[in-house]
């Protein structure tokens, strides 16, 4: 087969629709080293539920309400032929090298028979023994006498490291054919309540009301459950039948020892395994492992002789023939029987006599907690090609035992191994693992469910590594993130969602102390997804803004946008408003909308509180404005969350605008009522038009005057002044007032002046000033006396008690000239001030 075109049916490619690899062109040199396409990210979509999750390897998992054509019909069951492939996948699978001798059931056949009739009458019992009992060599038997019971077969479950709610999924797909589907609770206690069904129940670790659940949940369905004597024992009202199973007689244990080595025992051995018996109290494993012994004393004492002897292809013995001696042997020889010590705890005389790919499988299983890696991935993990025969050295030594469909040390191995030294370099071994497992678990020909069988040591050598992780090189990650990070999205693509728990904490922890802030977003996403998969919207919320917030720092669009629609699910299923990220320093009140809050970029000067604007002089004035309000006939909108609903920061701007009102208003009177220079220009009024405001002319919203003359006021009848190109308000060529003999008035209700109103008192006259860059002046106790120049030009009307008013619109009451009168109206504002807003603009 070509290797740059790999067919569908390779790797398990079933036409997945990938890229091929491009080829690269015929005359390149460099034609056999050409680079493969980058692989499609893979995206898996299931229902969960009511929702519809789209698991997303890249950016974080989707999650929707399920749209009614893609919710799937309730499911079908298993044909028979099916239901045996599903029991054959969750049995362990046969070790590979030479076959292992079949050991008979001793002294179990009345447990046997016992447990058998319960079943038969749909009582559900419990087995209970210690580790290395052969409780599960029963249980295996049993099941085999059970097959025809019941309508839906023999289900075989594992409860190692497996809660009641998982039970109920496994078994759930043990009996339906249920693809990319996992019942919400409501639905899947209706599928499992109509299962009939023997459930053969393993290395459980639960009892008590969580039992009590479980069988509830099934009435159609017998268990027969193995445990140990540590795990909590059943309620008393479950009705759950007892069998206790105990150790072997000395002659059980003798057999045991005689079949594992294939000869009957000598005269020494026998009291040798009289002795083992009494302090092993009977139980099979222990002579399992002593029979392995005695079989390793023989190899050595038989040597290379006997093969010189005998030859490679000499006739193996009948399998039914009487125990003796081993050709080559002399029962003479010295070599002595291992200690009483020793055969209690045989597990490093063992290893020290096995191969070295066995010794460094026994290493890799003591850095995993005793998990043994799937057969296919020794070779890869130690080095040698022929490593995936060493489970079967371990297994018949009995170092090894079955636990659903995986190996784990037996019992009691794991600490002998670590006494002796194995454990030394756990660190180093689970971080080779974890490197092999982050590239395998990543690669597009590894199902989802393959990496589920695997769970167990992939999280393992997580909960080893994550405690040391460090921060990386540059343009490296983390082994731990990175091994988390491609496990965790095959975990639950394979519905396997407690290893996806367990490997999104292990994640968010280990990207945090790796200071990867993308990577820890990322798991605090899918915490959050997983927990509106769980009904825990409290949680949800909690890790989904989390994860918003992280996102928000590195500017991480597409995985913002994967965030806010999963918050948005989480407020629309609670019927809240979907809460917004606060800024460093701000707290988050309870409940939150986008119109109490103000525009990133600051409130512009039309709609917002507070803005600045440079005046012509140079000065920095602060423009306050304020939200136009509601007519009287109006009714206020009320807001939906109250008070507590606004941000606090926009209660702060609203006291600091008013504050800058009172400060600007106190400086503008100042400014008002001195004057130190007698040739100030802006003492003498002209007669230019008034400014308004305008956009886009670089005049910062002033018309310009045309060809000098002034314009009218509009409805008023009156003129105001302009102010020149420098800023301050120049003087007529013409000293003389206009028609109407009125001078500018700083009356603010616009009425008119005493007298004539050419001139007035000089302790009732003041110039109104725009801001320049000089200091601004001292206030004079008396008028200079150019201020009370008789001149009409330069003398305005000024009362004590006048001082300018300020106005909530964006356009107060008009500061002018009676409309009898046709001289030009200043305001107090000063330069820019636009006629008709004097209250608004300071």
């Amino acid at each position: 087969m070509d290797p740059n075109n790999r067919g569908p049916e390779e790797y398990g490619h079933d036409g997945d629709g990938g890229s091929p690899r491009p080829r690269p062109p015929r005359d390149s040199l460099t034609s056999d080293f050409g680079q493969p396409a980058p692989v499609l990210a893979r995206t898996v979509q299931l229902v969960t539920g009511d929702y519809l999750l789209t698991v997303n390897p890249v950016d974080g998992s989707e999650i929707e309400i399920c749209p009614p054509g893609e919710r799937p019909g309730r499911p079908e069951k298993l044909t028979p032929a099916e239901r045996a492939e599903v029991a054959r996948a969750a049995k362990a699978p046969v070790p590979p090298g030479p076959a292992l001798p079949v050991l008979p059931l001793l002294e179990r056949q009345d447990d046997r028979e016992r447990l058998v009739r319960l079943l038969a009458r749909g009582r559900s019992v419990r087995l209970t023994g210690p580790a290395g009992s052969g409780r599960t060599a029963l249980l295996d038997l049993v099941a085999e006498d059970c097959s025809d019971l019941a309508p839906d077969g023999v289900v075989r479950l594992s409860g190692f490291h497996r809660t009641a709610d998982e039970l109920l999924h496994d078994l759930f797909y043990s009996v339906y054919n249920a693809p990319l589907h996992r019942p919400g609770r409501d639905e899947l206690l209706g599928y499992v309540r109509d299962i009939g069904a023997v459930v053969v129940l393993d290395d459980i670790e639960f009892g008590g009301a969580a039992l009590d659940e479980l069988l509830d949940a099934t009435p159609e369905c017998a268990f027969v459950i193995g445990a140990t004597p540590d795990v909590p024992a059943p309620s008393a009202d479950s009705a759950v039948e007892e069998v206790f199973l105990g150790g072997l007689q000395r002659a059980g244990g003798v057999d045991i020892i005689e079949r594992t080595v294939g000869r009957a025992l000598t005269e020494e051995e026998a009291n040798w395994a009289g002795d083992l018996w009494f302090e092993s109290e009977g139980l099979p494993l222990r002579f399992v492992q002593a029979g392995a012994l005695l079989r390793q004393r023989d190899q050595q004492r038989a040597g290379a002789g006997a093969v010189d002897e005998f030859g490679v292809f000499a006739d193996a013995l009948p399998v039914d023939a009487p125990f003796e001696t081993p050709f080559g042997l002399d029962e003479s020889d010295d070599l002595p029987l291992p200690s009483l010590g020793e055969a209690a705890a045989p597990a490093p005389l063992l290893a020290s006599r096995l191969s070295d790919s066995a010794r460094a499988t026994l290493r890799f299983a003591v850095a995993l907690g005793g998990e043994i890696p799937h057969q296919a991935h020794l070779p890869a993990l130690v080095g040698d090609t022929h490593a995936d025969a060493a489970l079967g050295e371990l297994a018949s030594c009995g170092l090894v035992s079955p636990v659903g469909s995986r190996y784990r040390l037996a019992a009691g191995v794991l600490q002998q191994l670590e006494a002796a030294g194995y454990g030394d370099d756990i660190e180093a071994r689970a971080l080779t693992a974890a490197q092999h497992y982050a590239w395998w678990a990543g690669h597009p020909s590894v199902t989802p469910e393959r990496v589920c069988a695997e769970a167990d040591a992939l999280l393992a050598a997580l909960t080893v590594l994550v405690p040391a992780t460090t921060p990386p090189g540059e343009g490296e990650e983390a082994v731990t993130v990175q091994l988390a990070r491609t496990a965790a999205p095959a975990f639950a693509a394979g519905l396997h969602w407690s290893a996806w728990d367990r490997a999104l904490r292990s994640g968010t922890e280990a990207a945090r102390l790796a200071g990867e802030v993308a990577e820890q977003a990322y798991f605090q996403h899918e915490l959050g997804v997983l927990a509106i998969c769980g009904g825990d919207f409290e949680r949800a919320r909690t890790e989904l803004e989390t994860s918003l917030g992280l996102r928000g720092a590195i500017s991480d669009k597409r995985g913002t946008v994967a965030g806010r629609r999963a918050l948005a699910l989480v407020a629309d299923r609670t019927g809240t408003a979907p809460g917004f990220m606060a800024t460093a320093g701000e707290e988050v009140p309870d409940a939150r909308y986008e119109e109490s809050q103000s525009p990133p970029g600051g409130v512009p000067a039309a709609f917002g509180a507070v803005a600045a604007l440079p005046p012509p002089t140079g000065e920095t004035s602060t423009i306050v404005v304020n939200r136009a309000t509601p007519g009287p006939g109006t009714p206020p909108k009320a807001h939906r969350a109250g008070i507590r609903g606004l941000a606090r920061r926009n209660l702060v701007a609203a006291g600091a605008g008013a504050l800058l009102v009172a400060v600007l208003g106190t400086v503008v009177t100042l400014g008002a009522t001195s004057n130190n220079d007698a040739n100030n220009p802006s003492d003498k009024v002209g007669v230019n038009p008034s400014a308004s405001q305008g956009v886009d002319d670089g005049s910062l919203g002033a018309d310009t005057p045309k060809n000098g003359k002034g314009t009218g006021s509009g409805d008023t009848g009156t003129a105001t002044s302009r102010p020149g190109p420098d800023g301050t308000y120049g003087t007529s060529d013409d000293p003389t007032p206009p028609a109407g003999g009125n001078t500018p008035s700083d009356n603010p209700s616009g009425t008119k002046g005493s007298g004539s109103g050419s001139s007035t008192s000089p302790s009732h006259s003041a110039t109104s000033r725009p801001p320049s860059s000089s200091p601004p002046p001292t206030r004079s106790a008396s008028p200079s006396p150019s201020q009370s120049s008789p001149s009409p030009s330069a003398s305005t009307s000024e009362s004590p008690t006048d001082t300018p008013t300020t106005s909530n619109s964006a356009s107060g009451p008009a500061s002018s000239a009676p409309a009898s009168s046709s001289a030009p109206a200043v305001t107090s504002s000063g330069a820019g001030t636009p006629s008709g807003s004097a209250g608004s603009v300071i």
